[in-house]
Order: C-alpha cells, then structure tokens, then sequence
C-alpha cells in the first residue's frame, strides 16, 4: 500500500467522562478519509496513547480498521520502551488489520547502538505489516545513528522512518540512504517542504488535524516539486503551525479542534488545558487564516 502525502497524527476524543468518544472517532476518521488525508495515525503521541489502556487501545485498531476499510492507509502506534512489549503491540496491531504500525525509539531507559538495532529487528520479524522507526530524540531522549539506519533500511518489514528531530542536518545523512524501499516522513509541520525538498515523502502531522486540504496540497505541491508554490503555503500557515506547539502536543490542536467546532474533548493527566493567554493568542492566529484553512 502506497503511503505517502499528509499523514493525519489524529487526536483520540475523550467523552465528558474521560472515556474514548468512538463516535467522533468514527466522525474523525470519515472526515479525513473524504479530505484528503494521505494516511491516518491513531495511537500516536497526539492520540495521547501513553495514557490508553491496552484495552482500549485494542478497541480503537479494530473499531479503525472496520471505520477506515483500506480507504487510506491506517498507521497504528505499537512503540514501547521494552521491546518485548513492542513485539506483542506490533504483532496484535497487524493481526488486527493495521496497514503500518509506528515505532517510537525505546525511551527513559533508552539503549546503546546494537540494543537499538536489536529492538527494531526484533518488532519487524514479529510484525506482519510493515514498521516506520519513528526518531523523535525530544521526547525520548536518544537519536538513531546513522549506521543504526544503515543497518535496519536493509530489513525487508521495515518501510522506513518518521524523521521528527527538526534538525535538517541529519535528516540530510538520512535522505542519503533512501531507497525504492526504505523512505523517509516528516515528522515535523515547520520544515515539511525542506523535509520533503531532500527526499521526504511526505508528513506525519498534527496540523492536518485542523486543515487536512491544505497540509495535502503543500505535500502534493512538493511532490510534483513545485517548492516554490509549497512553501508559500507553508510560510502562510507557520505561525499557526508555531502556536499549535505553543504548549506540549497534544494540548494546543486539541484547543483548536474544540474552538472550530469538532468537539474532541479534554486531556487524560497529566495533561491540563492552556492557559487564557496562550488559548487567546492561539485561536486569534486561528482566525486569523480560518478562510485559508477551509
């Protein structure tokens, strides 16, 4: 299955009560099925999955798969910082229908080269889709080497990686390993047509959560390598882009959401809504491009 485009991180939307709304779930996923979303995410850091229960994780892969029925490739979180439990997560996700499952670098407890190598091999023999590494060293506290890479691109299950380290230095050495079989995501909204200028593929995004169409455009623009045209839409929407990280993901989009109407609901602990002053300065920046991002 092709992947590549804007790639929706999507939210997971709580109920009053703290519970999963399956219902805008549903809602979330049509939604970006029918506006141009390259592929879904659930169970990411922006679907808050480190505070899901394996059970209610379990419920929203099947409820996703059954709702999303191969319109858009459906990427699954499975990461875990011990890999036995990134084997099983993996391995349960694919059984269950997962296009893509997502692997986060093993985090707090971390690992040297050869146990990152190790772990990665290890999730991709056991899983049965293919695994996106995902490298996101300010939340996990480690970067991949690049011989690390080198070494898992050549593993026949591993698609590629989720390049979120913002520096584009690195992610210069990582476009040089790229291949028909080993590719490369931004995971990073800013820098989307760099990212994608040295052989990104396209962008895991929080954005598209709030403007699927215009997140696919900049990404289709970058594709037929129009960078000039790409990058005018990615400077218009940058400082929107800057306040959606005004606190810590998921915090701000969520914010938003609820401000245009989506009704996605709260946080689960330890997350807490922003403050008057950051919600103000992030929904006048909303106004502010509203038009552009419908």
């Amino acid at each position: 299955m092709e992947l590549r485009g804007s790639i929706v991180a999507l939210v997971t939307p709580f109920k009053e009560n703290g519970d999963v709304d399956f219902d805008k779930l549903g809602e979330l996923l049509d939604y970006h099925c029918d506006n141009n979303s390259g592929g879904i995410v659930i169970l990411g850091t922006t679907g808050e999955s480190s505070t899901l229960t394996f059970e209610e994780e379990e419920k929203m892969v099947e409820f996703s798969v059954k709702r999303v029925n191969k319109r858009v490739p459906l990427i699954v979180g499975s990461g875990s910082n011990e890999t036995e439990k990134a084997v099983r997560m993996s391995k349960k996700y694919s059984m269950l229908g997962a296009d893509f499952v997502l692997v986060i670098t093993p985090y707090y407890n971390k690992t040297n080269e050869s146990g990152l190598i190790k772990h990665f091999t290890m999730v991709a023999d056991a899983s049965m889709c293919p695994v996106i590494m995902y490298n996101v060293p300010g939340r996990t506290g480690m970067s991949m080497s690049i011989h690390a890479l080198e070494v898992l691109s050549n593993h026949p299950n591993i698609w590629g990686i989720k390049e979120a380290s913002g520096n584009m230095s690195y992610a210069a050495k990582v476009s040089r390993l790229l291949s028909k079989d080993f590719h490369m995501l931004s995971g990073n909204d800013d820098i989307i047509v760099p990212m994608m200028s040295i052989g990104a593929e396209g962008v895991i995004s929080v954005l598209a959560n709030i403007a699927p169409k215009q997140t696919a455009k900049l990404c289709a623009l970058c594709l037929d390598e129009k960078y000039k045209e790409a990058n005018k839409i990615q400077m218009d929407l940058l400082p929107l882009i800057n306040n959606l990280f005004i606190e810590v993901n998921p915090i701000p989009v969520k914010e938003a959401m609820n401000y245009l109407g989506y009704g996605v609901g709260g946080y689960r602990a330890p997350l807490d809504y922003l403050t008057e002053s950051d919600r103000k300065t992030l929904c006048n920046e909303i106004d502010r491009v509203k038009e552009l991002i419908f």
